[in-house]
């Protein structure tokens, strides 16, 4: 593997910086080491300063993509952090009381493989009993949104799932397929899939009574904390509910929404 330099890793804290506004800590020189390194075999450089000139180049246009995702994905597993589920299904059980919320409306943004987006599918099928329910799952990488598409996990990632769901949403591999679940294509179905860069404008994804935005600020600086979360102020509906990671805040960052409990924020 080849080393990189104290340069080379602060010109590609620039290019994640730039692209997706995620501000790398200096001690992510391995991760970047690491992720990368399969890039340059692939296209047979010696060294990572001649990636960033391929990168540079545009010759290869899907490359920065790929760069991207590989520096940009995250590990995750189905219902992280439960208290936030079930203060969810608390609340879906007051807007069944009220018809005219409904379509109910949810964005899981920067939800990576899609373990967060099919657990709120689990609570929204479950709990709403037949009634309508949109779910947005965005990220940055087509790479793990592809992945997401697929429904298809290790089953090492569902203990957290509860045995009833576990038995009514997701089919038990068999034979090679043993180890892995996969997401009951009906449930799949319900959930859209879109590529977001939460570092730019939003596309018109129209408005939300409930936003996940889990372990994502952790990862910018405070500028672009405070023009993140802006841009989800924007899309949540009034008296809607900001879901942030629970070693995440929201202070110093934005008063436009109402701390309700740890990690919960609300729209007034």
């Amino acid at each position: 593997m080849s080393e990189i330099s104290d340069q080379e890793f602060s010109h590609f804290r620039r290019f994640i910086f730039d692209a997706a506004g995620i501000a790398l800590g200096e001690n992510k020189k391995v991760l970047v080491t690491s992720r990368l390194a399969s890039r340059l075999q692939r296209y047979q450089l010696s060294t990572y300063s001649q990636y960033l000139k391929l990168l540079a180049s545009g010759e290869q246009p899907d490359e920065t993509q790929t760069a991207i995702d590989l520096l940009t994905t995250n590990e995750t597993y189905f219902f992280r952090e439960p208290r936030h589920f079930d203060f969810l299904r608390e609340q879906l059980g007051i807007y069944m009381q009220q018809p005219q919320q409904f379509p109910l409306r949810i964005w899981s943004a920067a939800g990576s493989t899609g373990e967060e987006a099919y657990s709120i599918a689990m609570v929204l099928e479950d709990r709403l009993r037949g009634r309508a329910w949109e779910l947005l799952a965005s990220d940055i990488s087509a790479r793990v949104l592809e992945r997401a598409r697929t429904g298809h996990y290790p089953m090492e990632r569902a203990r957290h799932i509860p045995l009833p769901y576990l038995q009514r949403f997701c089919l038990k591999g068999q034979g090679q397929q043993e180890q892995t679940l996969l997401i009951d294509r009906a449930l799949r179905n319900k959930v859209r899939l879109q590529q977001i860069n939460l570092n730019a404008q939003l596309p018109p994804i129209g408005q939300f009574e409930f936003i996940f935005l889990r372990n994502v600020l952790i990862y910018f600086n405070e500028a672009t904390k405070r023009e993140v979360i802006a841009r989800m102020g924007s899309v949540l509906k009034p008296g809607g509910w900001l879901f942030i990671g629970h070693s995440e805040t929201l202070h110093g960052v934005s008063d436009a929404l109402e701390s309700v409990a740890p990690a919960i924020y609300r729209k007034p």
